[in-house]
């Protein structure tokens, strides 16, 4: 597959294996203590070309995991040479698809893209800066997994990182030649999902875990990183005190900075997104903190567009982030990237939250320093991002005289539609059925997927009797079962897309209830925990306003923010 060949390596930046001549330790415990102390002109200096594949593209970005945004292009031979040097994966190999994010009420759709990193170490540019030997040529690991959401007017960002070392349950991934990765039956560190046909099966796992409908996945290595590193000129980062990423055995990222600011790039900067050893504790929640960091220093220096003016620097930067980069299909052309990029460039720095999942240590046997979702609080941000909820706790912009859709949508309220980046599918174009033409298997899923409670006797009986009086006369009990925490209609086709939407409305469920999957036949309600009485499912609580605390949230505009130093790794 073209993942296998071509590497990506941390959307944002590499939290792999620590750079050093040893075996990096993927404990996340702590280590040993080391010892001692504007638009581009063509060359001739004429006009810009005309809009279009002739124009000369200048392309910007807000975070560093979309550098590659933040070149240019040189006129319509270099463009289409670039279109044809774009790799490119499948999106999602998992069986349950959420079909994309939906337009709200106003026509405005948000935007979800899976950022990761690979610690592949497949070329020599890789194993050079890559560290341990014994991984040279090894099947990669997703070691960096950042989803950003762009909300649905522009007027926002939110980050949410989870930490490499989280334990979920995986689910089946098939490749595109058929190849079958089953379901895990227990869990499985989250950056080994990379290994199960590839990041479709990274975007399966998150969507399987958050239930957000993911629209694209980005993914860079290592080289690429180092090059995008120097292409801007460097990123100013902050230390509390002198640092030195080395333990006594010689492991570490090899970073060396003194207290204080730096302006760092290349190697350096790639040491710096990898550093475990030395930040805060010395676990990968730490790397993850200092990761944030960068990338809103990044933003900053973006939003700065100082550096970015030499063509020729921009064309070998364009060239090199393409060649580290793999994207899914629907990211395959230039012309794609850049009106991302140009979606992703209306939001400023001070609405950027950069937040890690809410976590826990793990205290099953085994999973020594390794953690998992924190069960309330991690859901908390996961449905504030579904929701289209800011992170920061600001909301989001009013439109004005009742619409003010984004380019390329619908400007009528409820009216489906599709902006740049975002996949258009049949699922909202396809006009609905008559309810009394509406097929509808009804599961009962009454117990959980914690299985603490028994299954409701009788449940998808007494559902789909409702479902008939609700004039669905096609409703019947389905024999088989499920396990679901709250009610979802599960459809198979885009051709049931409508029909299904037409049945979550008539049960007051949300547009997040409608999923594609491979699992069902047709339209398949499973009725869950939050149903086990009653005429409708149980409302959930409020939406919470705010990301916890435990999200550990930073603002793109703090240019305070400053690591701390693991006692032992000072000089």
């Amino acid at each position: 597959m073209r993942h296998s060949s071509v590497r990506g390596e941390g959307a944002t930046a590499q939290a792999g294996e620590e750079i050093s001549g040893g075996e990096a330790d993927a404990s996340g415990t702590v280590p040993p203590q080391r010892g001692g102390s504007g638009t581009a002109r063509r060359s001739d200096g004429g006009r810009p070309r005309r809009q279009g594949r002739r124009r000369v593209l200048r392309w910007t970005a807000s975070v560093l995991s979309l550098l590659i945004l933040g070149t240019a292009g040189a006129g319509y031979l270099y463009y289409q040479h670039l279109n044809g040097s774009i790799h490119t994966d499948a999106l999602n190999l998992g069986e349950t698809k959420l079909g994309g994010s939906k337009p709200n009420a106003f026509g405005q759709t948000p935007l979800n893209i899976l950022l990761i990193g690979s610690d592949a170490r497949d070329d020599a540019a890789n194993q050079a800066l890559g560290g341990a030997t014994d991984t040279f040529d090894g099947p990669p690991l997703a070691d960096v997994q950042m989803l950003l959401h762009l909300s649905a007017d522009r007027s926002n960002m939110s980050v949410v990182s989870m930490p490499r070392d989280t334990m979920l349950t995986m689910p089946k991934c098939t490749e595109p030649g058929g190849k079958v990765h089953p379901a895990s039956k227990g869990l499985v560190q989250t950056n080994e999902s990379l290994q199960r046909g590839g990041p479709g099966c990274t975007v399966a796992a998150w969507q399987e875990l958050t239930k957000i409908p993911i629209d694209h996945f980005m993914m860079i290595d290592f080289k690429g990183v180092v090059s995008m590193a120097d292409a801007i000129g460097g990123v100013p980062v902050c230390v509390e005190e002198n640092v030195h990423s080395r333990t006594r055995d010689g492991k570490g990222s090899g970073l060396k900075l003194p207290k204080g600011t730096s302006v760092i790039q290349g190697e350096q900067a790639l040491q710096w997104l990898r550093t475990r050893y030395g930040f805060e504790d010395g676990t990968d929640i730490g790397r993850t903190h200092a990761q944030h960091q960068y990338m809103t220093s990044m933003a900053r220096e973006f939003r700065k567009n100082a550096k970015l003016t030499n063509p020729v620097k921009l064309n070998s930067l364009a060239q090199a982030a393409i060649d580290a980069m793999v994207v899914d299909t629907g990211l395959n052309k230039i012309d794609k990237l850049y009106d991302l990029s140009m979606e992703l460039k209306k939001v400023p720095p001070g609405r950027i939250t950069m937040t890690t999942m809410p976590w826990v240590y793990s205290t099953k046997p085994g999973l020594d320093g390794r953690v998992e979702p924190m069960a309330n609080e991690a859901e908390a941000v996961f449905r504030m991002v579904r929701e289209d909820i800011a992170l920061d706790g600001k909301g989001n912009a009013t439109p004005e005289g009742g619409a003010s859709p984004s380019p390329g949508t619908s400007a009528t309220p409820g009216t489906p539609s599709t902006a740049p980046g975002t996949p258009s599918t049949a699922a909202t174009t396809a006009p609905a059925s008559a309810p009394a033409k509406i097929a509808v298997s009804v599961r009962n899923a009454t117990s959980g997927k914690d299985g603490a409670e028994t299954r409701v006797k009788n449940r998808s009986n007494e559902v789909a009797a409702l479902l008939t009086g609700k004039g669905f006369t096609k409703a019947a009990a389905d024999n088989r079962t499920g396990a679901e925490d709250t009610t979802v209609v599960r459809y198979a086709t885009d051709a049931q897309a409508a029909d299904a939407g037409v049945v979550a409305t008539a049960l007051g469920l949300p547009a997040t209830a409608v999923q594609k999957s491979e699992e069902v036949s047709g339209i398949t309600l499973y009725v869950g925990k939050d149903w086990r009485t009653g005429n409708a499912p149980t409302p959930p609580p409020p939406a919470p306003t705010v990301a916890p605390t435990s999200a550990h949230a930073l603002n793109g505009d703090n240019e305070g923010a400053c690591m701390p130093i693991q006692p032992g790794f000072t000089w």
